[in-house]
């Protein structure tokens, strides 16, 4: 016959063994460090402002298997060692589950040669950039096309339209120095020429002497492989000086913020690529839900930019709903096997290489109109 412990001890060993027992109910945490401040703030801001959306809508719903997700947010100012830093600082303060949205190809960079995703069994979804260099980092996994595939197909389609005479201008890091790379690329394949390309510096709006190089190259078309803030002030002071080629930009760019600060007529005819579904596209069920629930939302921060981190959101919670058990690590051993997802129009695959390949073209029209 067992020893019957005194009432005072039993009550002792059944506290410890309810604080040694996981908390059934404990918060996903989600960690999302990214620009908040400084000329990339309106896409981080953006991303957050997307994910938070649907994970808002997925706690109001019971969370994922009963436990609510915890976004925690850390500001970057898209400094590569800043990344790195607040990463560490988040794994060790919050123990997160997975990451979400980090901004930025050098910042993203900086983290894969660092070694801190790897090594901590914590994956990133919806890494922001289109980098080779990060598509095929182990641990990262970002929701759309790669930049090389990006400006494959916006080459090709100048070729096809005759268009032969193109300068690039682009931000001079790994974003920037990957466009270009594709871009030099391309035009060899469809026969283009590339007559002139200026750098600016990263993480900067310095772009006068890449209006100044654009003016004297005159191009047919030029080719913004830059952010949200140099390009809008690129077009303004480009139009500004006379120049008068088409003006092509990237999917990073938030057109709407383009919009916004250059007015309908001065943004008229500007084009763009798109790796994602724009949120007109209410024939898909992801950008029905994003309409639905940003209706409701009275956060200044949703943007055209937005959809991108509701996208990564719902990919996330569809993998942590596969998962089989709790944690960073089955997550993330999940997503390495290799993972297929449908977010509601919009497939998904994750493991190595790109998880998307969906790329299109847009222009502003007549009265800021988006025409495909």
């Amino acid at each position: 016959m067992p020893l019957a412990l005194p009432r005072r001890a039993r009550r002792l060993l059944a506290l410890l063994c309810l604080a040694a027992a996981p908390a059934a109910h404990a918060d996903i945490v989600v960690g999302q460090v990214a620009p908040f401040t400084g000329p990339q703030a309106v896409t981080g801001k953006a991303i957050r402002a997307g994910a938070k959306l649907w994970i808002d809508d997925v706690n109001a719903r019971g969370g994922v298997r009963g436990q609510k997700i915890k976004l925690v947010s850390r500001d970057d100012a898209q400094k590569p060692e800043e990344t790195v830093r607040l990463v560490k600082e988040t794994i060790e303060k919050d123990a997160p589950t997975a990451f979400i949205g980090t901004v930025g190809t050098s910042n993203l960079e900086a983290l894969k040669q660092d070694g801190i995703l790897e090594k901590s069994r914590v994956a990133m979804v919806g890494a922001v950039s289109g980098a080779n260099s990060v598509i095929t980092a182990r641990g990262m996994y970002p929701v759309k096309a790669s930049y090389r595939e990006e400006v494959d197909r916006l080459f090709k389609q100048l070729g096809e339209m005759g268009r032969t005479k193109v300068a690039v201008v682009y931000q001079d890091d790994g974003l920037g120095r990957d466009a270009l790379a594709g871009a030099q690329a391309s035009a060899k394949t469809y026969g283009l020429s590339l007559v002139g390309q200026s750098g600016y510096p990263r993480n900067t709006t310095e772009v006068g002497k890449a209006v100044e190089d654009m003016i004297k190259q005159s191009p047919d078309v030029i080719f913004l492989a830059a952010t949200t803030a140099a390009a809008i002030e690129f077009t303004s002071r480009y139009q500004t000086a006379g120049g008068r080629a088409g003006l092509y930009g990237m999917s990073i760019i938030d057109v709407q913020a383009l919009l916004a600060k250059l007015g309908p007529d001065r943004a008229r005819g500007f084009a763009f690529s798109l790796v994602l579904p724009t949120d007109d596209r209410i024939d898909r069920e992801v950008v029905r839900d994003y309409q639905r629930l940003r209706g409701n939302a009275k956060d200044p921060d949703l943007s055209s930019r937005s959809l991108e981190g509701f996208i990564a959101a719902r990919a996330l919670v569809k993998a942590l709903e596969r998962t089989t058990a709790p944690g960073p690590a089955p997550l993330s051993e999940m997503l390495e096997r290799g993972f297929d997802t449908d977010v509601g129009g919009h497939r998904l695959t994750f493991g190595k290489g790109p998880t998307s390949r969906y790329v299109d073209f847009a222009v502003l029209g007549a009265g800021g109109r988006l025409v495909r």
